[in-house]
């Protein structure tokens, strides 16, 4: 009877030693894991690693210098245009981009045609401007489907015409976001609207 015992003792102790180090393996792999992540979130560990330096456009504030500032037309490099300030109102300067040439485009479901000479504003730095006239071909093609998708109710009314230059705004910053990675563009504004 006690070898029968003992047959039976055996097994389990085999059991009990492949469990426990199935449940070592366990703790070991999760322990390293946990590690792995702290090191990674920069808990622990790594102290050369850098930390990513933000450098997406920021905002200008009126009277500040702006160090990514296009140089004018006929302007030598280093020179800016003379910028006056007002008092009151936003905190932060308003710079302008006037696209070169006018847009032309039918309205969806209808025979109507808009002609619009438009122009982007930006609080941030120079670097939005830089990029409106870099990805100047790519805006306009994305602009004239915002157009050629805008119903002709639209083009006659005040309500009709904010909600076309949020989506023409909208357009642009993707644009910009898809290229550069940050859009920047805060409000489309027109020069010339017609529609024939």
């Amino acid at each position: 009877m006690s070898d029968k015992k003992d047959k039976d003792a055996k097994p389990r102790k085999g059991k009990g030693l492949m469990v426990k180090a199935l449940v070592a393996l366990v703790l070991i792999g999760a322990g390293g894991g946990g590690v792995f992540g702290l090191v990674q979130a920069g808990i622990i560990g790594g102290g050369e690693t850098e930390a990513k330096e933000d450098n997406t456009p920021k905002l200008v504030r009126k009277g500040e210098e702006d160090p990514y500032a296009p140089v004018p037309e006929g302007g030598k490099e280093g020179e800016a245009a003379i910028d006056i300030a007002g008092e009151g109102g936003s905190k932060y300067r308003t710079a302008y981009y006037s696209f070169s040439e006018d847009f032309t485009s039918n309205l969806r479901n209808s025979d109507s045609l808009v002609q619009m000479s438009i122009a982007a504003s930006t609080r941030r730095d120079g670097r939005v401007l830089l990029w409106l006239k870099k990805h100047e071909l790519a805006i306009r093609s994305q602009i004239l489907v915002v157009l050629a998708d805008t119903p002709e109710e639209d083009v006659f009314t005040p309500q009709g015409k904010e909600r076309l230059q949020a989506r023409i705004t909208s357009a642009i910053n993707g644009v910009l976001t898809q290229t550069e990675g940050f859009g920047g563009v805060d409000a489309v504004h027109f020069k010339s609207f017609l529609v024939q």
